[in-house]
């Protein structure tokens, strides 16, 4: 901050945060300007004889006196300095009348207050100009001597701009305050989001699988019912594909438990879907417990290994892995390419968005995912931080 920005710079205004004040804490804010109106107003009819019309004038400059104060707070609040100076310069004209005309408590009230109150609420520079003229003016009517004089500057000053810092203080702790709620806020709503996209690719996942599974039977069907296959067989292809959609609710209802954290081991479920889809499964390392993200990795991504096994290389063989590394859980699926005279019509069928949806779980959790041609069939391998 350059020496022109620190002198002419308002102080830290208010920011858009309110303390919370306690009933105790308003009725002594209440209580401290009725006192302080209360002293000015007894001290001021106290000091002369004020019958009849000669009560006119001292009420008069007290209700002035309160006007341009608080037209004066209201400007400086709003930061417009040239409206705030001319209500200071009508204070100090209301104080050399209240001055003149007997009222030595109010003119010291005004000129005193004025002079703390602008060092604290005023640019630095306009501050100090006005608390001097009110601080002359209170001195050549006051008759105090000059060290008497120099003492009530010096202290009215010191006690202006020791509040001033402690106001400014204060509105960088209210600023800091506000900040940090605004950014908790935002973390909260980020981590809504992050929960959300999560269970939307969950369940994302859990029907493309189902759906998917359902669409090889239901071709198949088709294909049977093209070709002149028997009843029987057809009615066996649309029971699997219903089937197929049970298992879906079911893996649904799964998949919101696991996103709970009440899941199966992970190696359990492997082993069961490897067995419904006559594949060799091979089990490395010692099974352990896996995070939730982790675990659902594995899950869907063997479904959808195995998934894709049997719509393009149907009768062929699979063999599944599962690995438990040194700070990782790795899943391996292979499987070959289909014996000849396989019929691999169903291929075509599905979005062919899996392996795309598996890759991108894969990196949101800081694994990685290869897949791709081998020895004449086809290779998925999963690794994931566990």
């Amino acid at each position: 901050m350059s020496t022109l920005e620190r002198w002419t710079r308002w102080p830290a205004g208010d920011v858009p945060i309110r303390e919370s004040r306690s009933r105790a804490r308003m009725a002594l804010w209440l209580f401290g300007r009725i006192a302080l109106l209360s002293t000015v107003a007894f001290g001021t009819f106290a000091e002369q004889h004020y019958t009849g019309w000669r009560l006119l004038p001292p009420i008069l400059w007290i209700a002035s006196a309160a006007g341009l104060f608080t037209g004066w707070y209201v400007t400086c609040r709003a930061r417009r300095l040239w409206p705030a100076l001319a209500c200071a310069a009508g204070l100090l004209v209301f104080a050399e009348l209240a001055d003149e005309g007997g009222a030595r408590t109010l003119a010291s009230v005004i000129w005193c207050g004025l002079a703390v109150l602008a060092v604290i609420r005023l640019p630095l520079a306009a501050g100090l100009a006005t608390a001097g003229a009110a601080l002359v003016g209170y001195g050549l009517r006051s008759g105090d001597s000059l060290l008497v004089m120099l003492a009530v500057a010096g202290g009215l000053g010191l006690l202006g701009y020791l509040l001033r810092l402690d106001n400014q203080a204060r509105s960088a702790q209210r600023a800091l305050l506000a900040q940090e709620r605004a950014a908790q806020v935002a973390r909260a709503e980020s981590a809504a989001l992050a929960e959300r996209a999560r269970i939307a690719r969950e369940i994302h996942d859990v029907l493309a699988h189902s759906l998917s599974a359902q669409l090889v039977h239901l071709e198949a069907a088709r294909l049977m019912l093209d070709a002149g296959a028997e009843r029987a067989e057809i009615r066996e292809r649309v029971v699997a594909a219903r089937r197929m959609a049970q298992d879906g609710l079911a893996e649904t209802r799964q998949a919101l438990s696991a996103l709970r954290g009440e899941f199966a081991p992970v190696a359990e479920f492997v082993a069961e879907l490897a067995t419904q889809s006559g594949a060799e499964l091979t089990v490395d390392g010692v099974p352990r417990p896996v995070p939730a993200e982790a675990g659902l990795a594995v899950r869907r991504t063997a479904q959808e290994a195995l998934t894709n096994a049997r719509k393009h290389a149907p009768g062929g063989r699979v063999a599944v892995r599962l690995g438990y590394l040194d700070g990782a859980v790795e899943l391996t699926v292979r499987n070959s390419g289909a014996p000849r005279g396989a019929d691999p019509m169903l291929g075509d069928s599905g979005s062919g968005y899996g392996l795309l949806g598996m890759r991108e779980r894969a990196e949101l959790l800081g694994g990685e995912l290869l897949a791709g041609p081998e020895d004449g069939g086809w290779r998925v391998l999963l690794r994931v931080p566990a």
